[in-house]
């Protein structure tokens, strides 16, 4: 059986509507998994029935995250929140590790991943971080590979790429800082921004910084060993379950 992917979408404040773009749910489709969008929800009990429903967690981009949750007030260039997001996803990734399930962050994704788990991050690396960075929100097509990432050796990503260095896309202005428990950084941009981190424990907790959504619609074979690989983990959870 093709193991279900619970994936978390975004919401417009204004409306409240809730959306995934149609490149994450092809992706998740594209390495055989069956993508459900999760409803957010507040009551640990639904949160459980949820996390014992899904294989895996995949946590997609979208807007800011809180800084109160690492302790931090409102930078004057942090954008656009949504409590309601930020909440449930902490809850569901809290459950998820509770219950060894695989998970899988793309960009916001990959900072929320981080910051329920301990860490922090920054809410603008071009106003937090000294000296010059490159260009993380590319002026070109969302499918282009605009600059570089170095993969360290002995990590998960290193294992899924084959590779120690990768060409990614980038549309975001902040990035995670310091790793949160038991997370190591194992990709960098080369202006030191992190760009990846995974669980040091954990079968399968990776969180990516770019979005290999867009490439791997576009037939990126990187980004697909990295749909593939998560895809992979879950279909092997819910074999063991």
């Amino acid at each position: 059986m093709n193991p279900v992917i619970g994936i978390t979408p975004s919401i417009q404040n204004e409306t409240n509507m809730h959306f995934v773009s149609a490149a994450n749910i092809a992706a998740i489709k594209g390495a055989g998994g069956i993508p459900i969008i999760l409803p957010f929800v507040v009551s640990e009990d639904q949160i459980r029935q949820i996390g014992n429903m899904i294989d895996g967690l995949y946590l997609t981009g979208g807007n800011s995250i809180d800084p109160t949750l690492f302790h931090e007030e409102p930078h004057p260039k942090l954008g656009e929140i949504n409590p309601i997001r930020d909440q449930y996803e902490v809850a569901i990734i809290e459950e998820m590790q509770t219950q060894q399930k695989p998970i899988l962050g793309v960009c916001r994704g990959c900072q929320i991943l981080n910051v329920a788990l301990g860490g922090d991050m920054y809410q603008d690396i071009y106003a937090q971080i000294d000296g010059e960075l490159l260009q993380h929100k590319q002026h070109a097509p969302a499918n282009h590979a605009s600059h570089f990432v170095h993969v360290k050796e002995e990590t998960l990503l290193r294992e899924i790429v084959e590779t120690e260095r990768i060409k990614v896309n980038s549309r975001h202005h902040q990035a995670n800082r310091n790793p949160g428990k038991d997370i190591q950084i194992s990709g960098i941009a080369s202006d030191g921004v992190v760009e990846a981190i995974e669980s040091k424990q954990a079968p399968f907790i990776l969180g990516v910084q770019w979005h290999p959504e867009d490439l791997a619609t576009a037939g990126d074979t990187v980004s697909k060993r990295i749909y593939n690989a998560f895809v992979q983990a879950c279909s092997e959870n819910e074999n063991n379950t």
